[in-house]
């Protein structure tokens, strides 16, 4: 069975960092396009990051390109988001997400199959 386990969220203060973890069971995440998405409290879903498991291309939205890096260890089916000088906007839950056969890499919600449960972030001081 297919399934993707985030974890690595909690409390920590501004300007600190958190490295989340991504993990898949059920399927090798050889040719697939894994994503970071989030969401607050009244806020819509918001893409992250996205990386290409098979050739390493990555995308970031925008607004956090600098501060996030996204990258995938395919030996331990894992995909990490670390997350740098965190502010409290980026307080959310933090889900992971697959993309079976991709065809390019993007952060549509809508191409994604299989979503985990989600890890809380929580940025307070």
């Amino acid at each position: 069975q297919l399934q993707l386990v985030e974890s690595g969220g909690g409390l920590v203060q501004p300007g600190r960092s958190l490295r989340l973890s991504c993990a898949a069971s059920g399927f090798t995440l050889d040719y697939y396009a894994i994503g970071w998405f989030r969401q607050a409290p009244g806020k819509e879903r918001e893409g992250v990051s996205c990386i290409s498991t098979s050739d390493g291309s990555t995308y970031y939205t925008d607004s956090l390109k600098g501060r996030f890096t996204i990258s995938s260890d395919n030996r331990e089916n894992t995909v990490y988001l670390q997350m740098n000088s965190l502010k409290p906007e980026d307080a959310a839950v933090y889900y992971c997400a697959a993309e079976i056969s991709p065809v390019g890499i993007g952060l549509n919600p809508a191409l994604y199959d299989y979503w985990g449960q989600g890890t809380q972030v929580t940025v307070s001081s």
